[in-house]
């Protein structure tokens, strides 16, 4: 666990009003991988017990253009739902993670890769010879703990994202589901997440696209 921790020099704070809530918006210079990321924090933190937070990876086809074929852009405008019906939470939001890590440019290529061979999110990338997972918690943690949090409630589907923050030191008192629609085009992604990378998606099956044919990954 990195004993390095956020300095007023390499953070700035204001308030963000979106359509749902006015939240204060903390952007941060992370110390150790020098990106600038943001944590959206409504209502008083109090004690820090049992915050809600989500820790979101930035996706700008999902987050910003709506694609599809991901989940992403869904879970982040669900996560906010959630915190703002809570009254007190945390977004933490991730730059420079695109692709669980690989950027975007490589993401894009991954794609190309799914749609004109057949391949599903994980193969896609070590067909590149990229990583499947290079994301790293450690700003999530450092800006978690500068706000005074000392254990959350995760909005994730993914347990790899519980024991990374653990192994940041955050006290993860719950995992909280964060089920998105499925839909025709995100099928296969939602899939080979389920299978392949340990998500944790039981509304997957109940879907009226999940069929004989539809679970190709």
């Amino acid at each position: 666990m990195s004993e390095q921790s956020l300095d007023a020099e390499g953070t700035a704070e204001s308030d963000l009003v979106l359509r749902s809530a006015r939240f204060r918006c903390v952007a941060f210079r992370d110390p150790i991988d020098r990106c600038e990321h943001m944590a959206l924090v409504l209502g008083e933190i109090g004690d820090g017990a049992r915050v809600l937070v989500r820790v979101h990876s930035e996706c700008v086809t999902g987050d910003v253009f709506g694609a599809l074929r991901c989940e992403c852009g869904d879970q982040l405008q669900t996560a906010l739902d959630a915190i703002v019906a809570e009254g007190r939470g945390v977004l933490v939001y991730l730059r420079g993670q695109e692709g669980r890590g690989i950027g975007l440019v490589d993401k894009v290529r991954t794609q190309v890769l799914q749609d004109e061979r057949g391949l599903d999110t994980v193969d896609s990338a070590t067909a590149l010879g990229l990583p499947v997972d290079v994301r790293d918690y450690g700003p999530a943690a450092r800006v978690l703990r500068h706000r005074g949090v000392r254990s959350v409630r995760l909005l994730s589907n993914n347990p790899d994202k519980v024991r990374a923050l653990e192994g940041y030191g955050v006290k993860v008192a719950e995992r909280v589901p964060l089920p998105a629609p499925v839909r025709e085009e995100n099928l296969g992604y939602l899939t080979a997440k389920r299978d392949r990378l340990g998500h944790v998606l039981p509304h997957l099956n109940g879907s009226p696209h999940h069929g004989p044919g539809n679970g190709r990954v």
